[in-house]
């Protein structure tokens, strides 16, 4: 069977395993490698939310031209799991490998006639080699391991340098795992030849650029931010976020005197208590922050509404994945998107921030803090699964150590002496933001009470409706001004070069980028807009006016994006057309370049490049 044609770095490689079986490390070990090769390289790590037994997935997509989304079709499976063989043989594109276990023999149900086989005794050579039984299987992975980088011409050198740095202080286990991987390698010589037609070649394509996952990125960014209390309460995907603060805390907040960390982290009862707790701790004059998923969201919406409405700052990292409900809690989607702008009963907006990089990440939640302060408000970034739990490739992250944190309207005693009365949600500034006090700024003055009920300007309780209304009517300017404070759009041209457009956000970004490229391959031409935060400014409104369609690209059923343009833009439907991704997996570029193209084939009128 002929093999898959010169594809040098550019190919992607599925590995089939068994949850619970030590596989990840092994796994992430081959990502890594390749990376140290200077080549672009993305993984995605597809687990079940059991502990230990289920079929999991890794894929790890090379590709020297820097696409970095996940891209259908697999050109070699490592399939160790016979639980999911049926799937994983059909995964396999024509041409390309199979590379299995051949301590027992292949059921002649998994044989296509169209791809190739590449059969490793992995158990049967651990078994021969080591007498301990986790040791078999851990290093089972290892082996495999070992025989890809014959096959794939992976620098050995680089793989045992990993090795190096992962047992670090632990040097006694470095020697096992070099003999488990010479074992896969000294296979391959003997039984095939290689390497294979999909294989790596060195390159110096990545410079300075990183590898992390965007919970760690998140909870780095926290540390800069200057947090100093997290509440939370474990949920996948997000309980990395805030163990990422606490490992940082270690680093970077502990008192060289005590050895104490100078940070507060609370594990709440539940979600509700959390975000309870981080509000006080924001009202006391904290920076405080927590982490949940799309449930966790659910449960604080009361708490939100009240944090809007008493103007208390407050910063929410939702990393979403699916639902309803329980949903698919170890799978992606972008589904949290209208529960988190109008979290809440009543009239409540919620700003949004949209983060697609591990380097946003760090930034946008650096950058929230500021803004809940600024706009006293709580501010939600929204990540999700992919971007929270897998690693990137991402430029190095900065931070101007001559950063001053912004508190925004808050006064201090001096400042409080001066007024003869103060009015905790005064308009004085017409911008709709009034100011505050920390309590016990000043022994008499700058006091108020902070309540979920109808007020006026000086903080008193009224149900008269005049105040009411003067009241949300002030939100409402807060929010007009919020438009020039957070994130602005990213466009991908100066001036319109079609008549339709894109418009994506968050981790649709990797596919949607790709697809440019694949549309312009098709002679395609086609604007781009890719959203950072909302509200939404003029750019986004004018962007859609300019264009006769604008695919609105997102990860959940009901085009929740879509919604929100059409609601706060009162953009016309007719010109949003949906592409939309669902399943869980993240969406791909060849996904969305089904969808534009097939849309496009009914418009005549589309401008061509």
């Amino acid at each position: 069977m002929p093999a898959i044609k010169n594809k040098v770095n550019d190919f992607v490689v599925r590995f089939a395993n068994v949850n619970g079986t030590g596989s990840a490390s092994a796994n992430f070990l081959f990502t890594k490698a390749i990376f140290r090769m200077g080549i672009p390289v993305t993984p995605k790590n597809i687990f079940p939310s059991n502990i230990q037994g289920l079929p999991t997935w890794y894929e790890v997509r090379v590709s020297e031209k820097g696409y970095l989304g996940r891209r259908e079709g697999i050109d070699l499976v490592v399939a160790v799991n016979p639980q999911s063989f049926a799937g994983d043989v059909a995964s396999v594109r024509p041409g390309g490998y199979f590379l299995y276990d051949s301590s027992k023999n292949l059921h002649s149900e998994f044989i296509r006639p169209d791809i190739n086989y590449l059969g490793i005794p992995l158990m049967e050579m651990c078994n021969n080699a080591y007498t301990d039984a986790r040791q078999r299987q851990l290093f089972k992975n290892i082996v495999y391991v070992g025989a890809l980088s014959a096959l794939l011409d992976i620098e050995l050198k680089e793989i045992v340098g990993l090795l190096g740095e992962q047992f670090k202080g632990k040097e006694k286990l470095i020697a096992p795992n070099v003999k488990a991987l010479e074992m896969g390698v000294d296979y391959v010589k003997k039984n095939f030849t290689f390497p294979l037609d999909i294989r790596v070649e060195r390159r110096d394509l990545l410079g300075d650029q990183i590898m992390i996952d965007g919970n760690s990125a998140c909870g780095l960014g926290a540390i800069y931010a200057g947090a100093t209390v997290a509440a939370w309460y474990p949920i996948t995907p997000s309980t990395s976020v805030v163990e990422a603060f606490g490992n940082y805390a270690d680093e970077f907040r502990t008192d060289k005197i005590t050895g104490k960390r100078n940070v507060a982290i609370v594990q709440a009862e539940d979600e509700l208590a959390a975000i309870g707790m981080v509000i006080g701790a924001n009202w006391n004059g904290a920076r405080s922050f927590t982490a949940t998923s799309g449930p966790g969201v659910s449960l604080m919406n009361e708490f939100l509404g009240l944090a809007y409405f008493a103007e208390v700052p407050a910063v929410l990292i939702d990393v979403q994945r699916t639902g309803p409900s329980t949903g698919m809690p170890t799978r992606t989607q972008q589904s949290d998107v209208m529960e988190a702008a109008y979290a809440s009963h009543g009239d409540t907006k919620h700003v949004l921030l949209f983060p697609s990089t591990p380097k946003e990440c760090f930034e946008m939640t650096a950058d929230s803090f500021d803004l809940a302060e600024e706009l006293q408000t709580p501010v939600i970034l929204m990540t999700d699964l992919d971007l929270g739990m897998n690693d990137h490739v991402s430029p190095p992250f900065e931070w101007n150590d001559k950063r001053t944190y912004k508190r925004g309207k808050v006064l201090n005693a001096e400042q409080l002496e001066k007024i003869e009365r103060f009015g905790r949600y005064l308009d004085v500034d017409g911008d709709g933001i009034p100011y505050r006090t920390y309590p016990g700024t000043h022994p008499s003055k700058g006091s108020f009470f902070t309540r979920g009920t109808s007020r006026d300007e000086y903080a008193t309780y009224t149900e008269d409706s005049g105040a009411y209304q003067r009241n949300v009517d002030r939100l409402l300017k807060k929010w007009e001004t919020a438009k020039t404070m957070v994130p602005a759009p990213q466009l991908y041209q100066q001036k319109s070069l079609s008549e339709y457009g894109i418009l994506f956000f968050g981790t649709s970004t990797y596919a949607a980028e790709e697809a440019m490229d694949l549309l312009r391959e098709q002679k395609v031409s086609v604007d781009a807009i890719r959203i950072k935060s909302f509200p939404f400014n003029k750019t986004v409104s004018d962007f859609i006016q300019s264009h006769k369609k604008v695919f609105v690209i997102e990860q959940n059923r009901d085009a929740q994006l879509r919604s929100l343009l059409m609601i706060e833009l009162n953009a016309d439907p007719n010109k949003l057309i949906p592409v939309l991704n669902y399943d869980g997996m993240p969406i791909t570029a060849d996904n969305i370049l089904k969808q534009v193209s097939k849309q496009v084939s009914h418009s005549p009128e589309l401008n061509k490049a």
